[in-house]
This record gives C-alpha cells, sequence and structure tokens, in this order.
C-alpha cells in the first residue's frame, strides 16, 4: 500500500453553520496535515489519517476567529487539534467512495461517515505520478463534540450558531518518499 503525505500547500478543511437562523457563516482551517494510504491497482485497504490544526481557522472576521478558539467552541488552549481517522473505505461507482472513522474534536470521539470522491495519481508540472487526492463532506451536530454556544433559540426561533455543522475536507497529496 503506497503512503501518501498531505500537501498542506493544497488542502483545508471547512465548515459551513447557519447563523441566527438565516445565512450560513463559512471558514476553514488552513493548516491540514497527515497521511493516506492508496493503491490506484488495488484500493482494498485505503485509509486516511488527517490533523486539522485548530489555531489556523479563518472566516475572514478577526473578532469571530478569536471567539472560535475560545473554550466556547474549539478551545484551542487544551484541544490544538482537531483529528479524522478512517477505518473503512469504500470504493463506489466511479471515483467515489464513502470513508467511514472516528472524529475528534475538544477530546470528544464520534464515529463519522465521509461521502466523498478521490482523484489521481495526477503528474505534476515535471512530469512525475506523485499526487492524489481526496475529498468529502458530512454533516455533524456541534453538541455531540461538547460545543454549545448560542444554543439558545433567539427570537424568530433560529439559534445563534446552528447545531447543524456541515463539514469539509479536501486534501490533496504527494507520494511519500521511501
Amino acid at each position: 500500500m503506497a503512503l501518501w503525505t498531505i500537501d498542506t500547500d493544497h488542502s483545508c478543511a471547512a465548515f459551513a453553520v447557519r447563523h441566527m437562523g438565516l445565512a450560513h457563516v463559512r471558514g476553514q482551517f488552513n493548516r491540514v496535515t497527515g497521511t493516506i494510504h492508496f493503491d490506484p491497482a488495488d484500493k482494498s485497504g485505503a485509509s486516511l489519517n488527517v490533523e486539522i490544526e485548530v489555531a489556523s481557522v479563518s472566516t475572514g472576521v478577526k473578532k469571530r476567529d478569536a471567539h472560535l478558539l475560545t473554550d466556547d467552541f474549539f478551545d484551542q488552549v487544551n484541544h490544538p487539534f482537531i483529528t479524522f481517522k478512517s477505518d473503512k473505505v469504500v470504493f463506489l461507482t466511479g471515483n467515489r467512495c464513502r470513508v467511514s472513522g472516528a472524529l475528534t474534536i475538544r477530546a470528544i470521539t464520534q464515529r463519522i461517515v465521509f461521502e466523498g470522491e478521490y482523484s489521481g495519481p495526477s503528474g505534476n508540472p515535471y512530469g512525475d505520478e506523485t499526487s492524489i487526492g481526496f475529498c468529502g463532506e458530512t454533516t455533524i451536530d456541534r453538541e455531540d463534540f461538547g460545543i454549545r454556544w448560542g444554543s439558545e433559540p433567539i427570537a424568530g426561533g433560529g439559534l445563534v450558531a446552528g447545531k447543524e455543522v456541515r463539514l469539509f475536507i479536501e486534501a490533496e497529496a504527494d507520494r511519500a518518499t521511501e
């Protein structure tokens, strides 16, 4: 099984959560690392291990980003990383896949399933086939991970921060050198 290392410069984890029941606030984590075990010729046994640096969160609003780092949300001081470790990858038709595993946020681990796709291996500008990609999406309830700030109903029936959060991982990985 070939080992691939996630390319931090071309990968991210992103999220979308409804604000006050009105519109989605989007953000991303710009520092994603990890490994992928994947053999395009024999996909059985594929796996993904992803580590997301909480301090790399960016929503485009510095005050909101600072709030997300506090104990109200990610508690970055005590829990500097979010992790995902797959335990099963099912390859569907075409390049579609389903990746299940353990997502850990704030030291709370829940089983989740990403619906996604893979691509590659692909060439680089130098003519080498050295890169692959895995992209996936899932939805979680943030309260399952101990994130309860803004969960009280407001006038009109919405929440300051919705409980349902859509998560996305976009990972490009390079073949690890032996």
